[in-house]
């Protein structure tokens, strides 16, 4: 009877043993707002500055992580960080995740009025991009986690942009992963100096005006940082 009572005991207390587990070893995801005050970024077709795209998506993914189990960080929230290569030795974590909003090359653009100022738009091309760095000490993990990333907003409804890898100047990034929009861009500072596995998001397309409207949808914000953090979730898990 004691041994029945024993093994009833160890099998009530097996699942808060590896939930235990699981959090004690859980990773810490560093994710950065891409850009700062001075440079902002790109310019939506509507004239609003790529930082709040990324600082709002940020925060986001950030705590969508943190549901789905993971450890986080949230970096140049405050848009002050300005030398990229803080943000690599602020990133005291496992994976760092540089969250970004695209444009497309200035020959693309063209001109259209909003509230009687006059912006640059191109509806050309929509879609998410990410990117790795084969200067990157640990580009096999990148990349799994960047295909995890691609997998999971391609499941959610969301397509690559593809359009990185034309052989054009400007872009001519070839795919890492075609199926999942992954593109090696080897020398952007915050992939090649980062310490750890890490990843540039470029979410869509803000000079593409529809493209603009849903990213800033709180809906299809909120559905792109699920995605991310279960690709997040289920590639770190792997490691």
């Amino acid at each position: 009877m004691r041994l029945i009572v024993y093994n009833r005991a160890v099998r009530a207390l097996f699942p808060l043993l590896l939930c235990a587990s699981a959090s004690a070893h859980a990773a810490t995801v560093a994710v950065d707002v891409g850009h700062f005050i001075e440079e902002p970024g790109a310019t939506s077709a509507r004239g609003r500055p790529e930082l709040d795209f990324n600082r709002d998506l940020a925060v986001e993914i950030e705590s969508a992580a943190r549901r789905d189990g993971l450890k986080t960080m949230l970096i140049g929230a405050d848009g002050f960080m300005s030398q990229l290569t803080r943000r690599t030795a602020a990133a005291a974590a496992d994976f760092l995740l540089s969250v970004h909003h695209d444009s497309v090359q200035p020959h693309f653009l063209e001109p259209w009025e909003f509230d009687r100022v006059e912006r640059p738009f191109s509806d050309r091309y929509s879609g998410f991009s990410l990117f790795v760095s084969r200067k990157n000490r640990s580009l096999a993990r990148s990349l799994a986690c960047a295909s995890a990333i691609g997998e999971a907003l391609r499941g959610a409804g969301f397509s690559p942009s593809l359009y990185h890898a034309d052989p054009i100047p400007g872009e001519n990034k070839p795919f890492a992963d075609r199926r999942n929009g992954v593109h090696y861009y080897d020398n952007l500072i915050v992939l090649k100096t980062a310490t750890t596995p890490a990843v540039l998001l470029e979410a869509g397309v803000i000079v593409n005006r529809d493209e603009e409207l849903r990213l800033q949808s709180e809906e299809v914000r909120r559905r792109i940082a699920a995605a991310v953090a279960d690709g997040l979730h289920r590639c770190l898990a792997r490691f």
